[in-house]
């Protein structure tokens, strides 16, 4: 069944995506190589559109890159947030912001499977809200590039607007899936309490 494939390309770009990030991690914090550490976090932005993008129009879609692509946007956000704050591109209130959404996140579909809830499907609005943090991510690591002028000016502004943008998406995203995960669990045992014999 096309929902069960493991070897897809969306898939492998989602594993690629994972092991990434200590890479990251090392380049930022290991080597102090910012403009690798731009290149692979623009990488990585970017690759969370491709395999969407791959997935749907390759008809690629599968039920493990469902799991697997959401969990790689969490683990790259939380990695690239926690490395940067240290590092120091990252404001700490922005930084802040990221890792509080990204772990409420987390710890909620964790405990709605322990709860035996039916899995979430991702919203698009968080999707976009992602990755326009993935973008703004890289965008504060550039304006520490680049040197000071016009162009640097122009990067923070839109790097500013990518992070306004991001946050305001991925907590309108996070009010969406309240009344969601309500659902999500009723209907999870609903759905164990008809496969228990009479």
């Amino acid at each position: 069944m096309p929902g069960r494939r493991v070897l897809t390309v969306p898939n492998l770009i989602s594993v690629l995506r994972l092991a990434c990030a200590p890479v990251l991690v090392w380049l930022l914090l290991g080597v102090d190589n910012q403009v690798a550490a731009f290149v692979l976090l623009a990488v990585l932005g970017a690759t969370d559109w491709v395999d969407g993008w791959i997935a749907r129009h390759f008809d690629q879609g599968s039920d493990l890159g469902k799991i697997l692509d959401p969990t790689a946007d969490r683990v790259l956000l939380l990695t690239a947030g926690v490395a940067l704050i240290i590092e120091g591109s990252l404001p700490l209130a922005v930084g802040l912001a990221v890792l509080f959404r990204e772990l409420l996140v987390a710890g909620a579909t964790l405990a709605l499977a322990a709860a035996g809830a039916r899995r979430i499907e991702v919203r698009w609005v968080g999707k976009a809200g992602t990755l326009a943090l993935m973008f703004a991510l890289p965008g504060f690591l550039l304006v520490h590039i680049v040197d000071p002028g016009a162009a640097r000016t122009v990067i923070l502004s839109l790097t500013w607007l990518a992070t306004i943008v991001g946050l305001l998406l991925s907590y309108y995203a996070v009010a969406q899936y309240v009344p969601a995960a309500r659902d999500a669990l009723r209907e999870g045992r609903l759905a164990r309490a008809e496969q228990v014999p009479a």
